[in-house]
């Protein structure tokens, strides 16, 4: 870890598989409202689970995080684990009077290359997360920071924004909001996505011929 403190009450569970880089960028080419429509609009987190860094865009495998309240101990066990193109999807509770993740830890991800943070909780620093160009989703904005004595989970699967995700599922993150896909599920999504773009463009194309003179 980077910081001086001892993470023995952090679980760390057994490595998992993550999907391959070139359907995780598949996927990426489509917004996640495409996406949700062709997962019958399940599996879309929270609207309270919203962009705090406007410029960016979010897509990866799912590195899940069970923190205590108020606390980010495991969030920095977990960037040991982080792997790149790994996003931070982290449950901390709901929790936003303390904030769990700020710009010492956006700068970690980035050294580490992953690929952006959702956390179901609160942040801060979000200026300078924003000049760093990395993707954060969040609950709240607070200034307060957090303890650091644990305990949590690394690897496990957790609820972030009402969704179950486990570890080596795809979320893919605009200013609309996170669609989560399923690991098992990739491949049958993927292939649903041209028909389903193909029908939006279809019904553009009849409205464009109907309002032009």
């Amino acid at each position: 870890m980077y910081i001086n403190a001892p993470a023995d009450n952090i679980a760390v569970y057994p490595e998992w598989p993550r999907p391959s880089r070139d359907i995780v960028q598949s996927l990426a080419a489509y917004p996640p409202a495409l996406i949700g429509d062709v997962r019958k609009r399940m599996d879309m987190m929270s609207s309270d689970i919203r962009c705090l860094t406007p410029a960016t865009r979010l897509a990866g495998t799912v590195l899940p995080i069970q923190t205590w309240e108020g606390d980010n101990l495991a969030i920095h066990r977990g960037l040991d684990e982080a792997k790149p193109g790994d996003v931070l999807v982290i449950s901390g509770n709901g929790v936003t009077n303390r904030s769990i993740f700020g710009g010492i830890l956006a700068e970690i991800c980035l050294h580490k290359g992953v690929g952006g943070v959702i956390i179901d909780g609160a942040v801060r620093d979000v200026q300078e997360m924003n000049d760093m160009g990395i993707a954060v989703f969040a609950r709240a904005v607070v200034p307060a920071g957090p303890s650091k004595n644990g305990p949590g989970y690394v690897g496990k699967p957790i609820a972030c924004g009402n969704v179950v995700c486990n570890p080596g599922d795809v979320v893919i993150g605009d200013q609309d909001g996170i669609v989560v896909i399923p690991q098992s599920e990739l491949t049958e999504t993927l292939q649903a996505l041209p028909g389903q773009e193909n029908l939006e463009r279809q019904i553009r194309s009849r409205i464009t011929e109907h309002v032009t003179p």
